[in-house]
């Protein structure tokens, strides 16, 4: 389900950043929840790493639960990156966006 809602939520961002025109609404919106997303990713990350030293440090630990463990903090970890990009990207926008408004504001 967290894979699903990650392709949904990034196809969407991708989608609404290759507009040419966007609101400030829009962009604050996408930046929420980009940014909501981020920080999912980032506790599952956290809370993996914990499992695993607890695994770890476990010696009836089994390594199949371990590297099971592992694959998917390290898969985590991608996904995490991908959403900081498009938060960069929203962030951007964001100011390009204020700064063409700004413009226009100050030529009338």
């Amino acid at each position: 389900m967290a894979h699903a809602l990650d392709s949904r939520l990034t196809a969407r961002l991708r989608e609404v950043l290759a507009r040419e025109t966007l609101t400030e609404t829009e962009l604050r919106e996408l930046s929420e929840q980009a940014d909501g997303w981020a920080r999912t990713l980032q506790a599952q990350i956290h809370a993996g790493e914990r499992r695993l030293a607890r695994l770890t440090a476990d010696p009836e630990s089994r390594i199949t639960q371990i590297a099971e463990e592992l694959r998917r903090v390290e898969t985590l970890r991608p996904e995490l990156e991908h959403v900081r990009e498009i938060l960069d990207e929203l962030d951007t926008r964001a100011r390009e966006l204020r700064t063409a408004w700004l413009r226009a504001a100050l030529n009338r």
